[in-house]
């Protein structure tokens, strides 16, 4: 699994990142751990070049500002590029995410280009949400199937696992949303173009510590920008019947 990276965006995290760093490794032990920081006021930044110094199997990419959860990723998806990682990671550093699923993911890979972790299949695995951010996660995903036609049951959801040529395919120049919106967008990118995705089931935990980074403001980009998708795919609703060439799927 030395060619497994899992990229964890941080901002104001100092409670969490040792914790989540010593899951990662305790579940899978031989994956690779990169944090991006956006040069967190709290000290996160300090705690993860000490915990880089120590381990070498942890890796940090301090950004100069906060820019949003989208372009952290993308940082993190163009670092694990130049480098020879084939399986790359969206997790988060809250324990929202159980670093447990890690093994299941990449089973689930060997088979897939796009392995999505959902909430939602075979019943709701969701503990201490509030209703009304539990009826705002259930509607976003029937709005992005209304107007996309993705038939996915979680597609804003933020624990995944790309196969190297997704991230290889796709134009992270052009990939400039945040939140929900930019996965929604890397979602669609793969589905649209014939990769092969597959849903595994996970429990999320409300984060344990620190503040939401949840705003109008994402839920809005992410209202806009499933629109912009569809336009984009020029209102295509379904993937090209043959997969993608690149994908691993005959």
């Amino acid at each position: 699994m030395e060619d497994t990276l899992v990229v964890i965006p941080t901002y104001n995290e100092k409670d969490n990142v040792r914790g989540i760093a010593a899951a990662v490794h305790q579940h899978a032990p031989h994956v690779h751990i990169l944090f991006v920081d956006d040069n967190s006021p709290d000290g996160t930044g300090v705690i993860l070049d000490e915990l880089a110094a120590d381990h070498p199997a942890i890796h940090v990419l301090h950004r100069r500002d906060k820019g949003g959860l989208g372009p952290a990723y993308v940082a993190g998806f163009r670092w694990a590029l130049e480098r020879s990682y084939d399986y790359v990671f969206e997790m988060d550093a809250d324990f929202s995410h159980d670093p447990a699923d890690i093994p299941r993911f990449l089973a689930a890979a060997a088979e897939a280009d796009l392995v999505l972790g959902s909430r939602y299949i075979g019943g709701i695995r969701i503990i201490n949400w509030p209703l009304a951010r539990l009826i705002l996660s259930k509607a976003a995903a029937i709005y992005v199937r209304l107007i996309t036609g993705m038939p996915f049951s979680d597609p804003t959801g933020g624990y995944k696992c790309y196969r190297r040529n997704i991230l290889e395919a796709v134009s992270l120049d052009h990939i400039t949303s945040n939140g929900y919106a930019f996965q929604i967008e890397m979602c669609h990118f793969a589905w649209i173009n014939g990769f092969h995705i597959t849903e595994i089931p996970i429990t999320f935990e409300e984060r344990r510590s620190g503040v939401s980074k949840m705003n109008s403001a994402i839920v809005f980009e992410a209202l806009l920008t499933v629109w912009k998708l569809w336009f984009r795919a020029g209102l295509r609703r379904r993937p090209p019947r043959r997969p993608n060439p690149r994908s691993i799927v005959a």
